[in-house]
């Protein structure tokens, strides 16, 4: 059966009647954020490879998150045109066949062992997993009853998180375990450029693989354009989106997302030299770096649990109760030494798992037929996974102290725990 969604009573009662009924789509986009979610996270991955290949420093290599994460300020805004313009299923082809595109150019990136050119590669990919994260996060959230937006939602992200889980780990045995015991510090001109090349060609195979994958997916997709019979606003110019930014509980919520995204990437990126400071484990890096997917699996398992409890209280409250527990593991971390001090840091995945959807759900409530808009001014907000890592950073080097730097999230956290509390009450749709 065809669904209908009647976004004429959806933008007078809040009530997207026509999803009930579309299992199929739902299972479609639980794979969107799944497959979205896993290869940003192989990101972590790609950061070290490249920084053995060129010699890099850890600024430079952190390059490869800020070509990333750049293409969520630039694209976000007009993939939320095109859903406009084309629907969600054909802006979601769209999306696949950019990541695509993005997944190809690895191979002229490693041809000329150029990391510039990878990282246009990247910021490629990034721009195609923007346009699938506009339409998946609205997307999912019309497929069922408003009330149960926030739980849906929570329950999509844990197949994101799953993809985060699963990518790097085959992605580092692909990548990452032929590591050649050459040090390419010691190599220059024709020898360097050869080793550069050899190298790099284990990167552009498991990335050929996804593409290959994308292009099969992006197909099935285009097959299902007309799956949707959709309305969408059409007042006004590509950026009319950012008007809705003059609704407070919207714009607040965008920037909670700003906060959360940045908080979440600041402290993840803080693990493993946390880790290894004698006050807390003391271990190598090897070692640190193994306890990170302990930090990531609490978001897995907490999304899992959260999208049960989001169906039987207020997310406005779940928000608020979770922010305060990442405040509270944050204090207990900078405050104590030993295990307690780093698996409190790493526990703080468990709170981070369901702030993403809930905020993200709480912003858009109401918003009607500008649902689509509404998710390409939040996704813009995801940059602040490129400002609030580098600030904390900063705040780390003038105080010389990775517990004290821990001061900045928690601030992060402070702030989205109040909007939680702003937003506990529902809306009706505009």
């Amino acid at each position: 059966m065809a669904m209908h969604i009647d976004t004429q009573s959806t933008a007078a009662h809040g009530d997207a009647q026509a999803g009930y009924d579309a299992p199929d789509l739902r299972v479609f986009v639980f794979a969107l954020f799944f497959i979205f979610g896993g290869i940003t996270s192989l990101n972590d991955i790609i950061i070290p490879k490249l920084k053995e290949l060129f010699t890099l420093d850890h600024a430079t290599a952190m390059l490869v998150q800020s070509a990333f994460f750049f293409a969520y300020a630039l694209f976000s805004i007009p993939a939320a045109a095109i859903v406009r313009k084309a629907g969600y299923m054909r802006t979601a082809s769209i999306g696949l066949v950019t990541m695509t595109l993005g997944c190809l150019a690895f191979i002229p990136a490693s041809a000329n062992a150029s990391f510039p050119l990878f990282l246009g590669a990247l910021f490629i990919l990034g721009a195609g997993i923007t346009i699938v994260q506009v339409v998946a996060n609205p997307l999912i959230s019309l497929l069922g009853k408003p009330e149960s937006a926030a739980g849906r939602l929570t329950f999509a992200q844990g197949f994101n998180s799953l993809g985060t889980t699963l990518f790097p780990l085959v992605g580092s045995a692909i990548i990452l375990g032929g590591l050649a015991t050459v040090d390419p510090a010691t190599l220059s001109g024709a020898a360097l450029d050869a080793y550069r090349a050899e190298s790099s060609r284990t990167v552009v195979h498991t990335y050929i693989g996804l593409a290959i994958a994308l292009l099969v997916i992006a197909g099935v997709v285009w097959t299902r354009r007309n799956r949707l019979n959709e309305e969408q606003e059409h007042q006004g110019g590509m950026f009319h989106a950012f008007t809705l930014l003059k609704r407070p509980r919207f714009a607040m919520g965008t920037a909670c997302i700003f906060l959360y995204v940045g908080a979440e990437v600041a402290i993840g990126s803080l693990i493993v030299n946390y880790l290894m400071q004698p006050g807390v484990f003391g271990i190598s890096d090897k070692a640190a770096g193994d306890h990170v997917p302990f930090y990531w699996g609490g978001a897995l398992v907490g999304r899992f649990i959260g999208a049960y409890i989001l169906t039987r209280v207020s997310p406005g409250k779940v928000l608020a109760g979770a922010a305060s527990g990442a405040i509270a593991l944050l204090l207990l971390s900078a405050n104590t030494q030993g295990l307690v001090s780093g698996w409190s840091l790493l526990a703080i995945g468990l709170m981070n798992s369901i702030m993403f959807p809930t905020i993200f759900s709480l912003a858009s409530e109401g918003l009607g037929k500008r649902a689509a808009e509404g998710s390409g001014v939040i996704a813009t907000a995801i940059v602040g996974g490129a400002v609030i890592p580098y600030l904390t950073g900063s705040l780390a080097d003038a105080s010389d102290s990775l517990h004290f730097a821990l001061a900045l999230p928690a601030v992060c956290y402070l702030l989205i725990a109040a909007y939680g509390l702003y937003a506990r009450r529902s809306v009706v749709a505009a």
